[in-house]
Formats: C-alpha cells, sequence, structure tokens
C-alpha cells in the first residue's frame, strides 16, 4: 500500500485529536483504514409509486400536504404529528412520532419528501425522515455507517470525501491484470469510491463483487501457502503398517464397513503411509462411525511400531472411547488406557511410566493429555475428537508430544462446506455421508407446551416398552430475564409425575465431575429411567436403551445443537423419537422446528443453521477460526469464495506467482501476514 495512505487520519481536513480518539477505537488510525471502512448498507431513497410498495416496507415518497399537522401528547413527553399527504392521486396518512417541532414546519400544499414504514392496511406511513421542496434528496441511494460517540453519518461521509479528494489518487491496484478482466472486475480505486458515493444499486453491486474477491483471493492464499509451508517444512514419518493384520482386523468387526467408511479408511491409511504429515478433517454425522475409522487408523499405526493418542473434549466422551476401543483391540494384544484428571496418585503415575517406557500403545483421554508430564516413546497418530472444542495451542501442544505425528480432527458438527474450506482450508476433508445399515431415522415431532400432558403419555409409553428417555432444558435456574423453563424445575415436575413407577435423575453443568459420572451411570445402567439434563449430554454420550428425547423451549437453541442433542437418540435398533417443545414468536425460529421435523441429515441442516445464524455464532460462540471480512459474507458470497479458493490453490502452486512483476502486492500481502516466514495462523 503506498506510503501516503499509511499516515495518520489527523492530516485529513476537518480531523483533529478529539475526532481521532473516536475512530482509534474503531480501529481507523490510517487514512487506509478510513477509506476502508465500508457502509454496512445503503439507503433506498427513489421515489416509488406507493401502490407496488408491500406492507410493512421502507419506502420514500413525495406529496403534496393536503391538511393542517394535528399534534397530540401521550406518556411522559411523548408526542403525535399526523397530518394528510397527497401521493399521485393517493391520500394517505403520514405519523410523525415525538417531533413537535415540526408543527409549524409543515404549510398546507407545500411539496415534502418523506422516509417511513408503509402500513398498506392504514394506509399510513410512520415517517423516520422528511424533507422539503421537490426534489429534496440530492441522492437516491445514500450508504449507512456503524457510528461511535459523537461521529455522524453526514459527518463520516464528510471526512471520507475529504480524504479521497487528498489521497485517493495514491490507491494503488493490487490485483493482476488477469483477474480483473477475467472477472470483468472494477479496479481499485473505482470499487472503493464506489462503495461510498454510489449513484445506483448496480454501483454497489460491482463495488462489493471486487472488494470480495480480493478478500477471499487474500485469506485463500494464505490457507494455500499455509498449507503448502506445512507440507514442506514438517516432513511427517512414513508408518510402514501391517497390511495383512489391518486387513485382518476389519473382517473380525462385528458389521461391514459402508462404503463412506471404506473411502476415509483408505484415505486415513495412505497418508500414514506417505512420508508428509497428514492433516485431515474427519467430518460424520452422529452415529456415522467415526469412531471405527479412529480404530483402524490407530490399530495400523500401532502395527507400524507406533503409539496412538486420542484426545476428546470430556471425561465422560473419554471413558465411552476407551470402553469402545479396549473391546475392539483387546483381541488383537494392543493395550490402551484412559488418562484423565479424576485418575490421581499411584495408578496415574503407573500409566505415565508405561507411556514412556512404551508398553501403553494407545492413550485416551481428555486435555490433561497435553500436560508436561506426559511423554511418549513414539508418538506417530494423534486424533482429537470434536476438535472445534479445543483451541489452536492446545491441538499445537498435543502434536508436539511426537516427531510431526499424523494427525487426524474429528467431528460430529457437520460444518458447512464454506466454513469448512474457509476455517479449516489448511487441512485436507473426509466425510461420512452414509449411516450403517439397519439405523433407524429418529421421528421428530414438534409440539407446543400446551401439550405438555399428551407429550408425557407418550414418553410414558416408550418408559413401559423398558426404554429411556432424556428432557433437555437451556438453563439451570430460574432467570428473570428469560422466561424459560429450568431443569430443576422440570425435574421436580417430572418426579412427580412418574413417582412409583419411573425413576428421574438431574444432571446440569454445576455439577461436580463426580456427579455428573455417578448421574450418568445411574442412567447408563437402567437405574434412572428419565434423565433431566441440560445441553451437558450434548456429545457424545451413547446410551442405546433410550429412545426419546424432549427438548424444552426448543427455538433457543441453534439447528445443529437440535441436532447434536437428537444424535444422543437413535443409537440401538429400536424406532426413536424427539419432540420439540416450542412456542417460537420470530419466522427464525419456527423455520427451524420446521426444518428439524423435516430432515435429518446434519449437512442439509448445518447449511440451514449457518443460513440462519451467520458465521460468527455456528459454533455456539465467537469461534476464533472464522476470519471477518470487511465486506465478504461467507454465506452469501460461496460462489465468490469458491472461486478465490480454486485461484489461490493454482497461484501457490506455479513458479509464475513467486516471481512475476504482476503478483507483487499479493506475495507482499503474504509476507505482511508472516506465512512464509512459517508463522501459524490462528
Amino acid at each position: 500500500m503506498n506510503p501516503h495512505l499509511k499516515q495518520s487520519i489527523t492530516v485529513i481536513r476537518g480531523i483533529g485529536e478529539e475526532t481521532a480518539e473516536i475512530f482509534s477505537e474503531m480501529k481507523i488510525f490510517t487514512i487506509e483504514d478510513l477509506l476502508e471502512y465500508f457502509p454496512y448498507r445503503y439507503e433506498d431513497y427513489r421515489l416509488r409509486d406507493i401502490t407496488e410498495v408491500q406492507h410493512d416496507e421502507k419506502v420514500t415518497v413525495e406529496g403534496k400536504v393536503h391538511s393542517e399537522p394535528s399534534l397530540s401528547y401521550f406518556g411522559r413527553k411523548k408526542s403525535k404529528l399526523m397530518i394528510r399527504l397527497f401521493v399521485g392521486s393517493h391520500l394517505i396518512k403520514v405519523v410523525f412520532f415525538n417531533q413537535p417541532y415540526l408543527k409549524n414546519k409543515i404549510i398546507i400544499n407545500e411539496t415534502i419528501t418523506i422516509t417511513g414504514k408503509w402500513d398498506a392496511h392504514r394506509q399510513t406511513i410512520t415517517a423516520t425522515e422528511m424533507q422539503q421542496g421537490t426534489n429534496a434528496k440530492s441522492k437516491d441511494f445514500e450508504p449507512v455507517y456503524s457510528l461511535r460517540g459523537k461521529l455522524t453519518t453526514k459527518g463520516i461521509r464528510k471526512f471520507i470525501s475529504n480524504a479521497f479528494q487528498q489521497y485517493g489518487q495514491f490507491i494503488e491496484e493490487t490485483l493482476p491484470d488477469v483477474f480483473l478482466k477475467k472477472y470483468r472486475l472494477l479496479d481499485k480505486q473505482r470499487a472503493i469510491k464506489a462503495m461510498h458515493f454510489p449513484s445506483s444499486q448496480e454501483d454497489v453491486k460491482q463495488a462489493r463483487r471486487r472488494i470480495v474477491y480480493e478478500e477471499f483471493l487474500l485469506f485463500q492464499l494464505k490457507m494455500q501457502a499455509l498449507r503448502k509451508f506445512e507440507r514442506e517444512h514438517s516432513p511427517g514419518i512414513c508408518q510402514n503398517y501391517n497390511e495383512l493384520q489391518v486387513e485382518g482386523f476389519i473382517k473380525s468387526l462385528p458389521f461391514p464397513l459402508t462404503n463412506a467408511q471404506t473411502r476415509v479408511v483408505n484415505e486415513v491409511l495412505a497418508e500414514l503411509k506417505s512420508p508428509l504429515r497428514m492433516n485431515r478433517l474427519l467430518q460424520g454425522d452422529v452415529g456415522s462411525g467415526k469412531t471405527v475409522v479412529a480404530a483402524i487408523g490407530l490399530y495400523a499405526s500401532v502395527t507400524a511400531g507406533f503409539q496412538g493418542a486420542l484426545m476428546v473434549p470430556t471425561e465422560i466422551l473419554a471413558e465411552q472411547h476407551a470402553h469402545s476401543l479396549k473391546s475392539m483391540l483387546a483381541p488383537f494384544d494392543i493395550r490402551c488406557e484412559l488418562l484423565t484428571s479424576s485418575i490421581k496418585g499411584k495408578r496415574r503415575k503407573e500409566i505415565l511410566q508405561e507411556l514412556a517406557n512404551g508398553n501403553v500403545d494407545i492413550l485416551i483421554g481428555t486435555h490433561a493429555l497435553i500436560q508436561d508430564e506426559v511423554t511418549f516413546k513414539k508418538l506417530g497418530f494423534v486424533i482429537t475428537d470434536e476438535q472445534h472444542r479445543f483451541g489452536v495451542e492446545q491441538r499445537r501442544v498435543l502434536r508436539e508430544k511426537g516427531e510431526n505425528p499424523d494427525v487426524l480432527f474429528m467431528t460430529a458438527t457437520p460444518i458447512p462446506r464454506t466454513l469448512a474450506i474457509t476455517v479449516f482450508g489448511e487441512m485436507d476433508v473426509s466425510i461420512i455421508d452414509e449411516m450403517p445399515a439397519g439405523r433407524k431415522s429418529i421421528e421428530t415431532y414438534w409440539a407446543k407446551p400446551e401439550m405438555l400432558e399428551r407429550v408425557l403419555a407418550f414418553v410414558e409409553k416408550e418408559l413401559q416398552k423398558g426404554h429411556q428417555a432424556y428432557v433437555i432444558c437451556p438453563l439451570i435456574e430460574e432467570s428473570e430475564k428469560l422466561d424459560v423453563q429450568n431443569a430443576i424445575d422440570v425435574f421436580t415436575t417430572l418426579s412427580h409425575y412418574f413417582q412409583n413407577r419411573y425413576k428421574a435423575g438431574l444432571m446440569h453443568g454445576r455439577l461436580s465431575s463426580e456427579e455428573k459420572d455417578s448421574v450418568m451411570k445411574e442412567f447408563s445402567a437402567n437405574e434412572v429411567q428419565v434423565l433431566v439434563s441440560t445441553t451437558v449430554v450434548e456429545v457424545g454420550v451413547n446410551v442405546p436403551n433410550a429412545t426419546m428425547m424432549v427438548i424444552y423451549d426448543a427455538e433457543r437453541f441453534g439447528l445443529s445443537q437440535l441436532h447434536q442433542l437428537r444424535g444422543r437418540v437413535g443409537r440401538g435398533s429400536d424406532q426413536s423419537y424427539c419432540i420439540l417443545l416450542a412456542s417460537p414468536k420470530s419466522e427464525v425460529g419456527q423455520e427451524r422446528m420446521r426444518i428439524m421435523t423435516e430432515t435429518n441429515d446434519g449437512f442439509v441442516l448445518s447449511e440451514k443453521d449457518l443460513e440462519l445464524r451467520g458465521p460468527g455464532d455456528f459454533f455456539g460462540r465467537k469461534q476464533s477460526g472464522v476470519p471477518e471480512f470487511k465486506v465478504a459474507d461467507m454465506v452469501h458470497d460461496y460462489r465468490a469464495l469458491e472461486t478465490a479458493r480454486n485461484d489461490a490453490m493454482i497461484l501457490i502452486q506455479s513458479k509464475t506467482f513467486w516471481t512475476a512483476p504482476e503478483y507483487l502486492f499479493l506475495r507482499e500481502a503474504l509476507g505482511e501476514s508472516g506465512v512464509l516466514e512459517g508463522e501459524k495462523l490462528d
């Protein structure tokens, strides 16, 4: 970027120290920052024919004042001003709230321009803006900016206009000619100008196209360069596993692998043998059989003379994985051990000693695996389950327990393609998109809270068959802010409802690990038939006898979370059910309930969830891996994202990119990001 644009914004006319201080809170320090502070939306002030405007739509109309303004007061200092306005041949009402001073400004027969929300039923506009005179608006299309402190939209526009007049000529092109011509993109100077000073919607569309592509291309270049750098600078281990033994292990499984499992197993085994280090993400819906793929990979690594590690987010999940792996691998003389914070004293010392000696083949555990005291003799294969729950740093520490071990990340949260190629763009992605034979689809119903009696009768029918039920609540205790059922209340209600017939248990996040384990063991052993819980059962809990899931206030959860919860049932051969108790007020809430009852496909749901919630909230909290773009939107601009990714992959692999002058700006951007020095990107 030109050095002129790196100057402080205080060199721009009208920006003093006080204004610069407000801008600094908005992360705007230089002229470049200000020029690239783009509007988040545009007001459309084009005059419309009132007969074509939809109910509740925002509209701008021009008309002649037909009646004297009528002013009335209500409440404390609240007012309502009403006039009648001739718009074309239509006489409509215009209402202004809390603007009594307009009474003396509005004159009969005067032409005024009004912007506001149109109520088609009452033939009324609730006005937010008024201008006097014909053609009062200087522009049909005006940008709207996020503001802070004393800044106004008018002020920001003026500062950006001044910045353009003084320094606009120093904006340099960053994209090579080949891309500008190929995609018919505006040059950078025109694109930035059109974002701030558009004369039409088409101006904004073309400017956005240009900036979105550039943002995605720069980001994908970083991802692809990181991938290339990691591959070239972290030689992996060539694991020559025993093919006959691995084939024998697969044949010993009590069920045949699905086609999808076979495909993924082959991808994993090929990478174990390869001298390049594996860095693979394995996505598979709840119940699709990721654990079996993990077991085959770990077994193969052990036959090649290495140790394996499996890290999971919770103790309950660690115990379940340890149980599954031991039962599968024990007949083949493979020693698996469990390590969590609950394992202390002599037993802990013994496991650590045996691990360091190489007598433990596979270690399964929580983040206890990354503590300093844990030493492997020869770690070759690391698997992290539900990996988005671990930070980048935690994953790195586990990887460094060995000499560049192969790494497989597993997740049962189906991640939409757009997010997968952005957040995990430096990884190879495998998908198990097929369920094992014999799995019955979970029947999902949406019920209103007033139907609770019928729902409980349905639950009781399942309990009479000897089955069990989960009841999920969003909060632990009452909250004055949220009118939602809470686990403690529901537990009390259900204990009373089922008393002397079935036993209810209670599980929530405030219980200690020992208390949670105790409740879970009772439920697993069918000593508790109805488990009332918050979302702590979301990941990995496996009780095949549970066929019933009731989710209170289901509209409070995102689609992905509802799908994860629903996946706790349907793990046996019996038909399972999920009932969503909800009365959503918003259209988005109603849409969620409808989608849940229509599909059991986690990938379809994840795409819908991303559309409804946006990328930042997809994982239930702001995720460090989701990049924030100034203009680009991964959901709505996914075609541009795919295009930019393909272009970035070709560029990074080509010699021309690293030498030709037309790619200098892109190379400099990579240098600034630290990728070329081998720094890791979060």
